[in-house]
């Protein structure tokens, strides 16, 4: 994932509203029998959470607050919540009374802040703001956290599941010197149902998309069709599926970058989650072991700015684009929210077969293998294939590109875009040829034929993987570990949201291995910033503690991996994670599995280093 995390720029996806289901009881189940707790059906449940649609339902102190104004701007859209900014005694209130769903594990309520003030103190809090929910303060700002642009802000409030309470911010200010509290959209996912299926299988599986897109001439705008097969693998009968569209993230509900119509094998519902979830109803309940294929027209418009999905200048990154399905198992649909920290993207080995219809002038690097062919006039049609992979991104413009091939046979392409002199091209070749034959050698022949990177040194977040296909600045430490992605992420996936550490620190451990780094005495600097700070921590605690998510998931936790090489030793820490990736390939992997192999190659029990390391599950 992100060699070099940073909080998050990208803009947060307004609310709408699923609705709640519930599981019937079975018809066998006798009379006398109790009802099956309530399903989770994931849901987003605070209204106008953008502040786009008037001020309905929300409770304003003045007709000020909800507003577009001149003299603060909106995180997206045009609309905001602005509280004080007086610069007299004043107070400015705003609340919403939600309901949040029963048998759901998770509830996260989400709000983008930003603090502007004249206050010239460092030390002292004059002007404050309370966020509570019914009687609970969640969190507490003042002057003194004033920043420069909005942050994401996240509170765990799963304890009020099943109530209706009021979600409420008060802003007060004292009698000079004004400070603007300044809020945008405002969201309470929830999601993890408390009823599972019948089994854990993990389902909809073995998916295969056709997808067919054809550009506009700066390749800023995509359109075509997709459509995706798929089996239910799961002993429990599949009503729905959900797509995810991840770069709504991006934009907002009015304006998604992401827009899916004229569905055909199922009936879409209602976005969730931001507009990052949309369920599609399978017109019967599709049994174990049978086939199902939904197919859909897709419009993708790519937003300015240097992200794994946006425009740098003319060069266009196209990650997380192409809508996947979510994934069911026992803990029910998997729909997390998007997290620009880090990632959300927990997705089955796929095939992929896209065809990209764009302009001779613009290169079309992509997963999978690509082959080019004339289109129409002045146009070139990029076939790319894939196996077995978990998503597909591409980049389009005026690359300039240099190709090699690595000592075991790996052709590599490097795509530059202009800036990046020829010399750091070269290294950067020369980097991903010995990177990705030294991790093969470590954890397995690389099999996704070619690997393209491309290389901008604007990008605000190190580097991105892809499989077969990598986002990175001119730096060998960081392309390493992007390719180290490959095996980590791409090859043995993992739940990237709830378990950040598998493929993070595990691509940062194969960095240090790659580079001769040994991690001597890195353990010795670990100190823990609470009792709750883990390295098996999920995204959601990471997004409400961004400033330590690299420092413990990435730098402790490949020192963790460093420790656990010592206590084994070399050959036998070598091959456990060779026989693991070996025995996860194209799968998932899971903490408690790979605390299971790491105890398996040792006769020393590993209790207690879990327990020091703080590597639960």
């Amino acid at each position: 994932m992100r060699s070099t995390p940073h909080k998050s720029l990208a803009a947060a996806a307004c609310a709408v509203a699923a609705l709640a289901a519930v599981t019937l009881p079975s018809a066998q189940a006798s009379a006398a029998a109790p009802a099956a707790p309530a399903a989770c059906t994931p849901t987003q449940v605070v209204a106008n959470g953008d502040f786009e649609s008037g001020t309905s339902p929300w409770t304003q102190s003045s007709t000020s607050v909800i507003t577009n104004r001149a003299g603060e701007s909106a995180h997206g859209g045009t609309h905001f919540a602005w509280l004080n900014g007086v610069g007299s005694t004043h107070t400015d209130t705003l609340s919403q009374s939600v309901t949040i769903p029963s048998g759901c594990s998770t509830a996260t309520l989400t709000y983008w802040l930003h603090i502007d003030t004249a206050e010239t103190t460092t030390s002292t809090a004059y002007d404050k703001l309370t966020a509570k929910i019914g009687s609970t303060t969640l969190a507490t700002y003042s002057n003194l956290d004033k920043n420069t642009g909005y942050v994401q802000k996240s509170v765990d409030v799963s304890g009020f599941a099943g109530q209706t309470v009021t979600l409420a911010f008060t802003g007060t200010e004292d009698s000079s010197l004004k400070t603007s509290f300044v809020l945008d959209d405002v969201a309470l996912s929830t999601s993890g149902g408390t009823t599972p299926p019948a089994d854990s299988t993990r389902t909809p599986a073995a998916p295969a998309y056709t997808v067919n897109l054809t550009s506009n001439a700066s390749g800023t705008g995509w359109t075509g069709h997709e459509s995706a097969t798929f089996t239910n693998a799961s002993a429990t009968a599949l009503s729905e599926v959900y797509l995810r569209l991840w770069d709504n993230y991006h934009g907002t509900c009015s304006a998604m970058p992401i827009t899916v119509s004229n569905v055909t094998g199922g009936t879409a519902g209602a976005l969730s989650v931001g507009c990052t979830a949309l369920k599609i109803d399978l017109p019967a309940p599709l049994p174990q072991g049978q086939s199902a294929t939904i197919g859909f027209d897709l419009g993708i418009t790519v937003p300015d700015g240097a992200d794994r999905f946006g425009a740098d200048g003319a060069f266009n990154n196209i990650g997380n684009a192409l809508p996947v399905l979510a994934i069911r198992d026992a803990a029910g649909w998997h729909l997390d929210p998007y997290t620009n920290n880090g990632e959300s993207f927990y997705s089955l080995a796929a095939d992929f077969k896209v065809t990209l219809d764009h302009p001779n002038s613009l290169l079309a690097p992509a997963t999978g293998t690509s082959v080019d062919t004339p289109g129409s006039s002045g146009r070139t049609i990029t076939t790319a294939t894939a196996s077995k992979v978990r998503d597909f991104a591409w980049a389009a413009g005026p690359f300039s590109k240099i190709s090699g091939t690595s000592p075991a046979g790996t052709a590599i392409n490097i795509y530059s875009v202009s800036g990046i002199s020829s010399s750091s091209a070269q290294s950067m070749l020369a980097t991903a040829k010995s990177a990705v034959d030294t991790h093969a050698a470590r954890f397995g022949a690389y099999p996704y034929g070619e690997l393209d990177a491309v290389i901008d040194n604007n990008y605000w977040f190190g580097g991105m993987e892809y499989p077969g296909f990598v986002l990175d600045l001119v730096s060998t430490t960081a392309l390493t570990h992007e390719i180290g992605h490959q095996w980590w992420y791409g090859i043995v996936g993992d739940d990237e949201y709830n378990n950040p550490w598998l493929d993070e620190a595990f691509a940062d451990y194969s960095t240090d291995l790659a580079l001769n780094q040994t991690g001597t005495n890195c353990w010795n600097s670990v100190s823990w910033a609470s009792s709750s700070e883990k390295i098996t921590n999920s995204m959601a605690y990471w997004d409400a503690h961004s400033s330590r998510y690299s420092t413990v998931v990435y730098g402790y936790g490949k020192c963790a991996l460093h420790d656990l090489r010592r206590v084994l030793g070399d050959s036998v820490m070598a091959k456990l994670l060779k026989d693991y990736a070996t025995s996860h390939w194209y799968g998932v992997s899971t903490t408690a599995e790979f605390k299971a192999a790491a105890q398996a190659a040792t006769s020393t029990d590993l209790t207690s280093f879990w327990t020091q390391h703080r590597i639960d599950g």
